[in-house]
Parts: structure tokens; sequence; C-alpha cells
């Protein structure tokens, strides 16, 4: 590992919303920047202005803030390697690219898109596929076989060229991945890519570079799809005669569909039910797109459970603080082979959050549900409710699923607990029992269930003769928490209206 201060930074592209790739990829550099005492950068790539999209920018940042990702550099924040967004920074680049020219690492190119299509029209008919690379170029338009008066006098002209990356030709490349180890590759494989456009803003390949060594970034972490741009990456380091200062590298694996292999992508999320952004998106067009939060994920659950798509810190502990999750990282524990996302999984982990979350907090949550449906309770008893059924939900909006009961009568019964429940003498034990609980004068679980059971004793009726049929008239069906709880929550004169209607209902 480098000794030089760890300075990271998460570099993407408004091109459309952060897809849950991306925020896993923030996630690890954030991650290994605190761990390692380090420096976590924001920088906005928006040299593509074709494919830019209104309110991209906006969303990644407002996403990576519901995801608890701090910078400590970047659009919002400042920071004294700025501008942190690449189309403040064009008037950097152009210098670079002509550094490249200057040295022989680099050509100008005027071939137009017309003449590259009909030469891989070409190609198409012979079975072949066309690379423009070191075994074409110097055929083509460009620099390399134009003397330098025509090259000038073409720029002169403003005739459109871009600046393309002169590949050497079979060099042995031996490159390192802190992931995946030593990689091999031969320079004669590689095509020339462009660095620079003909709309005057540099391409990613150059950028990003540049914007790297300028911002002194340590260690460029991001995902797999960018390991084949690795060797043109470094070897632009060398080019530029950087390559002491070159940040060391490491390649995420992919997160691959739920079923079968394949990047997980916004089609799988459609088809399977699940987000695959953490945010809601409207795009410009009026397409929407779901996203974890409006689903109803807590942040940290989110969090807890994209780490472990790729990261595995060995032994049973599944649920890591961000604090934790910082103290634990560590690349050793990465792996090389894709992860597939698993939806179960994730709304497993928002359980498990739940459980833990303080239940006045998810009481808050839950009242606006109540309020939509014309329920106004007290925070205190909505809080006492959360408690009972938190662990039966995944989301607080599935808290109503499990507790209606709590704020409205039954209108209709499980006719298969009747069936199974109700016998001829049921509408006579509840009678007696709903005159017992209007004598209690405490009417909490502590009180009602020994004066209850006592009842019952004395009376010789059996547990099971009443316990069902009691809860039929006060759920509606067999499920619920302890029923000395919703008795003691929904109140006597509920209880006994409750059971009336259902001794009404049930029995004729």
């Amino acid at each position: 590992m480098s000794t030089k201060k760890t300075r990271v930074r998460f570099a993407p592209s408004p091109t459309g919303p952060l897809h849950i790739g991306g925020v896993r990829t923030a996630l690890f550099n954030y991650l290994f920047a605190k761990k390692n005492n380090g420096d976590f950068i924001l920088r906005i790539e928006d040299t593509d202005q074709a494919r830019f999209v209104e309110g991209a920018e906006e969303y990644i940042i407002n996403s990576l803030e519901w995801c608890g990702i701090k910078f400590d550099e970047g659009i919002k924040e400042g920071g004294e390697y700025g501008p942190y967004r690449q189309s403040e920074r064009k008037m950097i680049y152009h210098q670079y690219a002509d550094a490249l020219i200057v040295s022989g690492n680099a050509y100008y190119a005027f071939d137009t898109p017309e003449e590259l299509n009909d030469i891989r029209k070409q190609y198409e008919t012979e079975k072949k596929t066309f690379a423009y690379d070191s075994s074409v170029r110097d055929k083509l338009n460009n620099s390399i076989i134009l003397s330098e008066k025509e090259t000038y006098k073409l720029i002169n002209s403003e005739t459109p060229y871009v600046i393309r990356f002169k590949m050497p030709v079979n060099e042995e490349l031996i490159l390192n991945d802190i992931i995946r180890g030593e990689i091999k590759i031969n320079t004669s494989t590689l095509d020339d890519k462009i660095l620079f456009k003909s709309d005057g803003m540099p391409t990613y390949h150059l950028a990003n570079i540049v914007d790297d060594h300028l911002m002194e970034i340590s260690h460029v972490i991001r995902g797999e799809e960018w390991l084949p741009s690795l060797p043109l990456h470094v070897l632009l380091y060398k080019a530029f005669l950087w390559e002491k200062e070159m940040p060391e590298f490491a390649h995420l694996p992919l997160l691959l569909k739920p079923v079968g292999n394949g990047k997980l992508s916004k089609r799988d999320g459609d088809k399977l039910g699940f987000p695959v952004f953490p945010l809601y998106w409207k795009s410009p067009s009026g397409e929407e797109f779901r996203g974890y939060r409006e689903d109803g994920y807590f942040a940290d659950a989110f969090i807890n459970m994209l780490v472990f798509l790729g990261w595995n810190p060995g032994g049973e502990k599944e649920i890591f603080s961000m604090n934790e999750l910082i103290e634990a990282f560590t690349f050793e524990r990465v792996g090389k082979s894709g992860s597939k996302f698993d939806p179960e999984k994730a709304k497993w982990f928002n359980n498990q959050y739940i459980q833990t979350k303080d239940n006045s907090e998810l009481a808050k949550l839950f009242i606006p549900i109540l309020k939509q449906k014309g329920i106004d309770a007290e925070i205190l008893h909505v809080t006492k409710i959360v408690g009972l059924v938190k662990e039966r939900v995944s989301f607080v909006n599935e808290l109503w699923e499990q507790s209606y009961f709590f704020f409205n009568a039954p209108t209709e019964y499980d006719q298969k607990v009747i069936k199974k429940k109700w016998k001829e003498n049921t509408p006579e034990i509840l009678t007696g029992v709903k005159e017992m609980l209007s004598t209690i004068t405490v009417f909490e679980k502590d009180n009602i269930e020994p004066e209850f059971k006592a009842y019952l004793e004395k009376n010789e009726i059996g547990f099971g003769q009443v316990m069902n049929a009691l809860r039929l008239t006060l759920v509606g069906n067999n499920s619920g928490p302890d029923l000395f709880t919703i008795i003691s929550l929904i109140g006597k004169q509920e209880t006994i209206n409750r059971i009336e209607t259902g001794i009404n209902l049930i029995a004729y």
C-alpha cells in the first residue's frame, strides 16, 4: 500500500439516476478512506454533454446524503483541489492533450464518423471487427501519415478532429490490482482510444487521469466494467511521466441479477418487483422509477445490505453500523467474482433494523399512515402498539396489516376459525366473560389476566373453549399478539362492544 495520504474519489456521470452499483462503489471508497484516515471526494464527470440529464447531479448528491455517505471535498463542500465538476475544468485538459501530441504519445485524427462507418461496414462484410489500432492507423486520415504542414493546415481551417492515444506496439504490460492481483496484457490487442473530442471536451480517459493526478488521488476504487480501461490509464500515467505518483487500483466485482448471470439492471427490478435506485426518480421525459427510500427501507439497513454484495467480514455477524463497517473494512475481504442481488435478503436486513429502532421513532413514521386512514391516535398509544407488532414486519407500511384491529373493530370474521372454534355454547361463555370484564376496575394487562384465569377456573371453563372465540370477536381472525395486551390497549368499553357485536353477527 502507498505511504502517501489516502485520497479517494467517487466520480459519477450525471446521465441518469444513480444505480445501487454506483452507491456501493461510493460506499467502498468511503469506508476505505475513513478506515485509513483519508479524504473522500465527490467529482462530477460531466464531459459527455450529449448524455447529460437535467436533475441527475442533484439526485446523485441527495442519494448519497440519504445513505449517510459524507464527502470531505466536492461541489457542495468545496476544497483546495476544485473545481469538482469536470465541465468547469475543461480549460485544463487541452494542454495535457497537447503535451501528449508533443511527446509523440498521441496524434490528431481527422477521419469523419461517416468514413469510419464505411470502414466498419466493409470489415463486417469480411466478417471482421474494425478497431482503430496500430495495425490500421498508418492507413487512415491522421497526423501519423500526414505531414506537419498538412496537419496544421487542417487544424487551422477548423477541420473537425479528435486526439487519439498512440498505443505502443507489442508491449507486454504487467498491471496490478489490489483485488485481482497481477494482470498481463499485450498492447497490440488494444485500440487507440480518443482522448479529446471534436466538441472541445476531453473523454473520460484523459479527464479522469488528469484530475486524479491533480487531486492527488492515492487509490482508484471503481467497478469491474472499468478493468478493460486499466491498461490505457496506466500507459497515460507513464506517458505523462507521472508513474511514481500513479494511484493504486481496485476494481470491484459486478452486482449480478438475482436469477442467472449478467449485470443487475432496472429491467430486473421491474420484472421481479424491487428498486435498483436509492431514491425515487422521475426522468425529464416523465418516466418514473422506484427508490429504496420510498419503498420503506431505512438508509442504514440499505447500506448494511449493500456492503455485503462483494464484501464479507468473515464470521457470523451481519448487522454493522457505519462505524463498525469502517473498522472492519479491508480489500482482502472483497471478492473477485460478481455478487447476486437477493431482494429477500434486502427485506431481511430492513426487518432486522426495524427490530432495533426505538418504538417511538417507528410510531412517528406510522402516524401519517394512520392519518391517511382517518385515524387520529395518541403517540404513546401508537408507540405501545408498534412495540407489539414490529417483529412481524419488514417495513413501516406493513405495521397497519399487523395492527389494524387496535384501531378498528372487525367488520367480518374468518369463516375457518368460526367453523373450527365457534361452538353452540360459545355465545353463552363469551357473554359471561364480557360481564366479568365489565367489573374489572383497573383495566390493565397485569390485572386482567389473573382475573380472567380465576374466572375460567371458578366456572370450570377450559382455556381452549374461550380464547380463540374471544380473539375472533376482537380481531376478526386468530392473528395478533397477546390477547390480554390487546384487551388492555383497546380498552374496556371497546372490548365489551366487540364481544357483543361478535356474538350477534357470528351466532346468527
